[in-house]
């Protein structure tokens, strides 16, 4: 089936297609009415390139679409967000996003409208709505990957507020930080001593050597750790607390009934057992009753939540408008 054939054929309200726009990959899945994966493709994120970035997302759509024969709702989840002043991405790690109409841009290549939410907040949502927080009043979803970010669900839906920055707790400062945490390592957004600098994972690998450890990534320090090497463990164990520290913030505030982990961090183990026994010497309570849980989805979840940004409700309309155009 050839392209000019395929952008005829109509948006059938089964089908839905999220694309996971990260900072090293960009994933694609399409979705059937139930939820049920029925495709999915990944490839690496074109750093620095807008446009290829542009087009590799829709190239992974039209991929998806084409092996299915139908033409989907498409939703895009990013490491940023959309300004309401200026309609342009802000606030991304992937910083060649910044400032670019990502949702024009899109919508023009692939010929129909496309919604784009901040990664998190599609995490927060599939988790919540079908994942390890399901059926849960208020929780909040956590990226721990190659940035860190937040995104706040209450009652099944998306809290993103008037500015577009509800949960993005990796740009508040580490709490209570010890002498040799200050001020801190610099932050893309041009502050120090952010949350991120210390828990993302290239902050995870670069405190990691600035402590005396040998040039690992994330995951081969975590590795390391879990192998019994003492220089890794100890690391791993400073990583908790400082997360224990950034969460209980987060916990203060929102008193969430489960806080979910994602991203590639969210795969350590120990994380899980620690963090329970680190939280309540930092959260104002007597008693720690937030769970912290690993995604029931694991490393899809973004990428499902971002499908989910045209739920069937809403996406008859949406094809009609595309079809026929805007009322």
């Amino acid at each position: 089936m050839d392209d000019a054939a395929l952008h005829q054929k109509p948006i059938l309200n089964r089908l839905r297609i999220g694309v996971d726009l990260g900072g090293t990959k960009t994933e694609a899945i399409a979705l059937d009415e139930d939820g049920r994966e029925l495709l999915r493709r990944r490839v690496a994120t074109t750093k620095g390139d807008y446009a290829g970035t542009v087009r590799g997302a829709a190239d992974l759509v039209r991929s998806l679409e084409s092996e299915l024969g139908l033409q989907g709702s498409v939703g895009v989840g990013i490491p940023g967000s959309l300004s309401r002043a200026s309609g342009v991405v802000k606030n991304a790690n992937s910083t060649w996003l910044n400032g670019k109409p990502l949702d024009r841009d899109l919508s023009e290549s692939l010929d129909r409208p496309v919604r784009v939410q901040n990664d998190a907040n599609c995490f927060a949502v599939s988790e919540a709505v079908d994942g390890a927080a399901r059926g849960a009043g208020i929780v909040f979803g956590v990226i721990l990957g190659t940035g860190v970010g937040g995104g706040l669900v209450i009652d099944g839906q998306a809290i993103d507020g008037p500015m577009g920055v509800t949960g993005e707790w990796g740009h508040n400062p580490l709490p209570a930080p010890q002498d040799d945490e200050r001020p801190g390592p610099a932050c893309y957004c041009d502050r120090r001593g952010c949350v991120e600098t210390f828990l993302s994972g290239p902050g995870m690998a670069a405190r990691y050597a600035e402590s005396g450890g040998p040039a690992l990534t994330a995951a081969q320090i975590a590795e390391a750790a879990e192998a019994g090497d003492p220089t890794a463990a100890a690391y791993m164990e400073r990583y908790a607390d400082r997360l224990a520290r950034g969460l209980a913030g987060v916990i203060n505030i929102l008193d969430p009934d489960v806080i979910v982990l994602g991203g590639g961090l969210s795969r350590v183990e120990m994380l899980y057992t620690r963090l329970p026994q680190l939280l309540p010497a930092h959260v104002f309570t007597d008693r720690l009753d937030t769970r912290i849980v690993p995604p029931l989805h694991g490393d899809s979840s973004g990428v499902r939540g971002a499908a989910w940004l045209w739920p069937p409700e809403r996406q008859g309309r949406a094809a009609a408008t595309f079809l026929h155009g805007a009322e």
